[in-house]
């Protein structure tokens, strides 16, 4: 299923002569129509669709994807359709959750052009769109064909974006065991490792927890670790506050806070606290939260989708590669750790 660089657009090149699809659909944003569609037009026939939406976290919602249906419909989509998914993790989100609802399910592969979208939106099968204030309220879950991972999508991004891909691959080192947490360490202290291979190992860590729990039964809950609270710090400062930070950035901090979590539910020792948090802090700039803010994110906690009779469940740290599932948190705590979180000084040592 995941093939990369020159071979896997290769790969493509021949899964479309194998299956010879009826149409072929390529949903782009502004920003991979003008810089990524150029690289495959040598691997596609030319007679493709081009469907186009603005970039940006908050298109992914369902008027973009009514109208992601209605030019399938214009332009005589049917189901032997292939749709081509090129860009970040929202077109991959939003263009895996039309292909498979519109006309109950077409073939669909994924081309992220991000580095988030590389290492774990394109991952899993997992499409969606936002609602009301909630991330990835409404979706499916449902995998592509193939997905295509191209380290030359990587140059046409800035900096912040790949940082906010770095956040997961920092998250997999976490969850995965202490070998991987240091790879990234090093490689982020000194760039001499072969970023490419460091993609291809966050591919293998997510891949192999999604092969043993594809719908989230379990283990693959351990994906989520961060994300509670990151998801509810990205819906806030977003679409409440108005001051847009990226997915990775956000879950970064969710991190932050998960270990002070960990920490005070007695998992996790506060000397790994303070060296997971500095290493954090070194790539992601902190946020200071109000008390004002601290309570619309808790607010926002309803909407998350691992709640169980409305409390917040968390996945967190015994260790670093330790995980544990089905954690419940009392608003207390969760406050306790943004007050925590805001004492941190620029190095990330508690002041």
């Amino acid at each position: 299923m995941y093939h990369y660089n020159q071979e896997g657009l290769q790969v493509l090149h021949n899964y479309i002569l194998d299956t010879n699809p009826s149409k072929i659909v390529v949903l782009t944003d502004n920003h991979t129509q003008k810089l990524c569609l150029p690289k495959i037009l040598p691997y596609i026939p030319d007679n493709f669709v081009n469907i186009n939406i603005p970039p940006g976290e908050s298109y992914k919602q369902i008027d973009t994807l009514q109208s992601i249906w209605k030019q399938l419909i214009v332009n005589d989509a049917d189901r032997s359709t292939l749709m081509l998914n090129l860009g970040g993790g929202v077109i991959t989100d939003i263009g895996g959750f039309a292909a498979s609802t519109f006309k109950r399910g077409i073939d669909f592969i994924h081309i992220p052009t991000t580095l988030l979208a590389m290492v774990d939106a394109a991952i899993g099968g997992k499409n969606g769109i936002n609602f009301l204030e909630g991330k990835n309220q409404i979706g499916t879950i449902n995998s592509p064909e193939l997905i295509i991972i191209n380290d030359d999508f990587l140059t046409t991004l800035p900096q912040r974006q790949i940082d906010s891909g770095i956040a997961e691959m920092l998250k997999h080192g976490l969850i995965s065991g202490k070998e991987y947490w240091q790879k990234m360490l090093h490689y982020l202290a000194h760039k001499d490792t072969i970023f490419s291979q460091l993609i291809k190992n966050s591919v293998q860590i997510k891949n192999k927890i999604i092969n043993e729990d594809p719908y989230e039964k379990g283990l693959r809950k351990v994906l989520n670790f961060g994300h509670t609270l990151g998801h509810a710090i990205e819906s806030y400062l977003n679409y409440v506050k108005k001051s847009p930070i990226t997915h990775g950035h956000a879950v970064s901090l969710g991190m932050i806070l998960s270990v002070y979590i960990s920490n005070k539910k007695g998992f996790l020792k506060f000397t790994t606290v303070t060296d997971i948090n500095t290493s954090i802090k070194k790539h992601f700039p902190l946020i200071p939260f109000t008390d004002k803010d601290i309570s619309h994110i808790l607010k926002l906690l309803t909407f998350d989708k691992k709640n169980k009779n409305g409390i917040p469940q968390f996945i967190l740290l015994k260790d670093i590669g330790s995980p544990i599932l089905d954690q419940s948190v009392s608003k207390e705590i969760i406050i306790a750790s943004f007050k925590a979180y805001n004492t941190l000084s620029d190095n990330g040592q508690q002041k």
